[in-house]
């Protein structure tokens, strides 16, 4: 088989993918995650189920691929954030407001229990707690942080206390857990 034709069929079975995994994005914002069935997303994504079926397996297999996509871009937005100019107390303060803002809007229940126990998961969840005790480390080093604690700790002190933010009903009120956060990482007197 020429190789054009193989890059062809490559690029087809991705744009088929993503249009499966952002019908099943518009199907979770608008009725949850327990609400999206295989025929929802066959109809709406403008395939055939025997075709989706090609794809995944069960709704559980769209869920994954879906929710391994949403932790992809999510670890990508707060390694952008870490990465921009600035201070490193400023640049760590950027992370936990958009850590804290996707805690906020995090699925709850059983399934969603199901989603997080992925390896995608676990390495994000490595990853942000290395790039958050970098920042630590870096704001201690320049006397803007604690320097007492190992920026280790302090990372998942961060990380544990801003789960808190799934339960807040506001941006403002998780604005202020931030603060809150921030404020035992400052030096102490």
């Amino acid at each position: 088989m020429p190789k054009l034709w193989n890059e062809t069929i490559d690029a087809h079975r991705h744009a088929v993918r993503e249009a499966i995994l952002n019908t099943t994005t518009e199907l979770v914002e608008a009725g949850g995650l327990r609400s999206v069935t295989m025929s929802q997303i066959a109809e709406k994504t403008g395939i055939g189920r025997a075709t989706l079926y090609k794809y995944f397996s069960d709704i559980e297999a769209v869920l994954l691929a879906w929710h391994e996509r949403q932790v992809t871009g999510h670890l990508h937005q707060l390694t952008e954030a870490a990465d921009q100019p600035g201070t490193a107390v400023g640049r760590l303060q950027t992370v936990l407001e958009a850590y804290a803002d996707i805690a906020r809007v995090r699925h709850g229940g059983e399934l969603a229990a199901l989603l997080h126990q992925g390896q995608h998961v676990t390495y994000a969840e490595r990853h942000l707690a290395h790039v958050v005790q970098a920042l630590i480390a870096e704001g201690a080093d320049s006397g803007g942080l604690r320097g007492d604690v190992p920026p280790a700790e302090l990372a998942q002190y961060c990380l544990h206390a801003l789960t808190a933010a799934a339960g807040l009903p506001s941006k403002a009120a998780v604005r202020r857990l931030v603060e809150v956060t921030l404020d035992g990482l400052r030096p102490v007197p």
